[in-house]
């Protein structure tokens, strides 16, 4: 093998180097993630069987339905919003010792939420007589590409995904509170 030597050599690392500020300018956008903590004034069973029936989701405001059956690995439910939109979701796992349910998006849907490869996890722990609950997320913005429009980007997309799950843990705080 022979060494690379004078002016092949030369321009041949003047253009990596050239180059090089346009690979670090594609990497495309970054996963994102979002977890939110709520404490319930409620026993962990209980807490528990709410949050692990995949296919209620009556706690969550903006949901006019869920279709589906099943509340083990495998099962599947699409979620119709009140305006229409709709979102099939499939139980990855699920662990009823560590009260753990985890679940993805079947395929995006960002009229429904603005995020790309969403993927999420609800777990439940006994806190003396009540119970914390956290929900965490993981996804991409809606817009996969550089240059995203403002209501798929980045902002936007944890925005919806911290609004969902504040709103989302505040109507099943409510409900097993005993306030509807």
């Amino acid at each position: 093998m022979r060494h690379l030597t004078g002016a092949f050599a030369g321009a041949l690392v003047a253009g990596i180097v050239a180059l090089a500020p346009i690979a670090a300018e594609a990497h495309g956008p970054t996963r994102q993630k979002v977890e939110i903590t709520r404490e319930i004034n409620a026993p962990a069973d209980k807490v528990w069987a709410a949050v692990s029936n995949f296919q209620d989701l009556s706690w969550v405001p903006g949901v006019a339905k869920v279709e589906g059956s099943g509340s083990e690995v495998g099962s599947k439910r699409t979620i119709t919003l009140e305006n229409g939109e709709t979102l099939t979701e499939t139980v990855d796992k699920l662990d009823a010792a560590k009260m753990m349910i985890m679940y993805r998006a079947d395929a995006d849907n960002v009229k429904f939420l603005p995020v790309t490869n969403y993927s999420s996890r609800l777990t439940v722990k006994a806190n003396g007589s009540g119970s914390t609950v956290t929900w965490w997320g993981a996804f991409y913005r809606g817009y996969p590409n550089n240059d995203p429009p403002a209501d798929l980007n980045d902002e936007t997309a944890l925005s919806a995904v911290t609004g969902l799950y504040n709103a989302g843990l505040d109507g099943l705080k409510k409900k097993l509170e005993g306030g509807s």
